[in-house]
Order: structure tokens, then sequence, then C-alpha cells
């Protein structure tokens, strides 16, 4: 007998509006992005050494640049020491040496808040992933593997704040910036592996499990991945060109991106084939469930597929760019909830028909 108490509802439920608020995140820091707020606050945790924000420059001292300059570029020696004594001795000396973290950044009062309010939802998020992590607990009697999975949630999610901080110190030193966001959709995994494996037992099959299928579902989600950090690193591209060319030009700057935006406009004629492969088999199993996360996955299919097009010929609009990052992340979410919920299906199928519960 299933047990559908309370306790098993109410992780469910503080589970899935964790992972909406994690998707929420991903949108308001594509915002962050588009609107060039990244250093909108030049020290992590604080924002100009308060915990609220100046709103006006008289609020700063003088010399604030080149305070928090030095504060960036003495964290980013301790932690190039640490990643000296682990043996990572390149990319230590590419820490200390990169030329972005002496770039001083004048005071915004828009881009300051931004990047405020980008903080305050990461703290919301933090608080949410803890409560699942609570709420979790009755699973230690039936699933270890349910609280076990939030707690890996949680303690990423510290990890990523540290290395928001990072991302900070180095100036939005590229590499971070693709670490960060790899991270983000792992911590969305994880939590949607939770919440599915949590009600599995009210997973119902009406069709016969097939190996082939699994690894296509697999596979789709596993090049939306990469797909997703090549697009990262394309954004970090059109970064550089924005500050090469001082932020004018917009429709000089797509010829001027390299490998990367080739690679990542080329892949996504093979992702359109795979999605379309994986549909047709879907299609036909008939299945409610399945067919409803299938058209929800073609239709932010074709609306990132157009907003890719729109951006490519018609000079990256900045109101699309976090956009196309957030629907990205939102198939990538539902090819993982299809993949989830086809694997339990499919074990149930094999064991043995089971009728539908709610």
């Amino acid at each position: 007998m299933i047990d559908k108490s309370f306790p098993y509802k109410r992780f469910r439920n503080i589970g899935v509006l964790t992972v909406l608020a994690v998707y929420f995140l991903i949108l308001v820091g594509g915002i962050v992005r588009s609107t060039g707020s990244g250093m909108g606050c030049p020290d992590w945790p604080k924002c100009f050494g308060s915990w609220v924000p100046p709103t006006d420059v008289s609020q700063l001292p003088d010399d604030y640049l080149e305070v928090y300059k030095e504060q960036r570029v003495d964290k980013n020696k301790r932690l190039a020491g640490f990643l000296d004594k682990i043996g990572f001795d390149k990319v230590a000396g590419q820490l200390r040496d990169h030329p972005l973290q002496h770039i001083e950044t004048d005071f915004n009062v828009t881009k300051t808040w931004i990047e405020y309010i980008n903080r305050l939802v990461g703290v919301v998020i933090g608080i949410l992933i803890f409560l699942t992590v609570l709420y979790a607990i009755p699973y230690l009697k039936t699933d270890k593997s349910v609280f076990y999975l939030s707690l890996l949630s949680f303690v990423l999610v510290g990890f990523q704040g540290w290395l928001g901080s990072i991302v900070v110190s180095t100036n939005l030193l590229p590499v971070t910036i693709t670490i960060h966001m790899a991270l983000a959709l792992v911590i969305v995994a994880l939590l949607q592996y939770a919440v599915i494996r949590s009600q599995a037992a009210f997973i119902t099959p009406r069709f016969e499990a097939s190996k082939h299928l699994l690894t296509v579902i697999g596979l789709v989600a596993a090049a939306t991945f990469v797909q997703i950090l090549i697009g990262t690193q394309v954004r970090e591209e059109v970064d550089i060109v924005a500050f090469e060319m001082n932020g004018s030009n917009r429709d000089l700057w797509v010829d001027q991106l390299g490998l990367s935006f080739n690679i990542h406009r080329s892949f996504s004629i093979l992702l359109l084939a795979l999605h379309l492969y994986m549909a047709y088999l879907i299609y036909k199993l008939k299945d409610r469930q399945l067919n409803m996360m299938v058209n929800w996955m073609m239709v932010l299919l074709v609306a990132e597929i157009a907003f890719g097009v729109i951006m490519a010929y018609f000079a990256i609009p900045a109101f699309l760019q976090p956009l196309h990052l957030t629907i990205a992340t939102l198939l990538f979410g539902v090819q993982f909830l299809i993949l989830i919920f086809y694997y339990y299906a499919s074990k149930k199928a094999v064991e043995k028909p089971v009728v539908v519960l709610n």
C-alpha cells in the first residue's frame, strides 16, 4: 500500500515549487547577462559592502573602484594558491593572470539592483531547497534515495553560491560562467529525479517497454545539455564582441563570432532530427501522459529554434537572450522528465501491467 499522506504530498509540492524557482532564477540570470549587470555588485555575498545596495554613487567612497578591484584580485590569488596546492597549476595560473579581474566597473544603480534581485532569488531558492531536504526526511523509512538526492541538491546549491562569488571575483571569467550554467542544470535534474522517484508508485504504464527508446530519450537529453553549454560559450563570445565594440553596431556582432557559434548552429540541425525521431517513437506508444510531455517538448523546441533564428538574423535582440536560455533549460527539463517517467514506467511494464492510480 502506497502512503499518500500529508508528508509525502508536502514533499512533492515543495519539490515542484523548488524546480520552478530554479527555472525562474535561470531566467533572472539571463536578464542579468543580457543587461550587462553581472558586475552590478562587485563583491559577494554583500553588495558594495552592504546587505542592501546603495542607490547613488555618492554613498560610496571616492576610491570604491580600486577598493573592490583589489578585493577581487586578493580573493583570486587565494583561490589560485589553493589550486596550486592540489595540483591544478595551469588553471591557477590562468586565474591569477587573467586580465578581466583587473577591469574596474563603474557604479550603475539599475545594474546593481538587477544583480541584487538575482541574489535575493538565489537566497529564496536556498530556503526552498532546505525545506525540500526537511520534507524528504520521511522518505528515510521508505526510499532513502529521495532524501539523499534532496540533500545532494542542497549541497550543490551551496557550492553554486560559492561559484557565483568566483564568477564575480573573476569579473565574469568565461569558464566559470559555463560551469555555473552546467551546475544549474544538474541541480534541476537532481530535484526532478527526486520528485518523480517519490511519486514512482503512481506512474501508470500502458505500453511495451523498449530499451531503444530509453536510449534515444537519454541521447536527446544529453545532446541538449551539451548544446546549452555550447550556447553558453557563444554567449560569452557575444559579451566579448559587445565589449570590444562598446555595445554599438549590434547588427555586426554575429559576423564577429567564432567557432562556437558555427558549432552551435550546425548542431541544432542534428538536435532537431533527434527530437523528431524521439517524438515519433513516443507518439507510437499512444500513452496520454507521455504524449502530453512530448507536446510540450515540441512547443519549446519550435520556440527555441524561432528565437535562435531571430537572434542570428536580427542583431541579437537583448530581450530574447534570457528567453532563449530559459526555454533551452525548460526543454532539457521536459526531456529529463520524460526520461525519468519512461524509465519507471518501463520497469513497471516489465514487472506486470499496472492499473491507473492517481
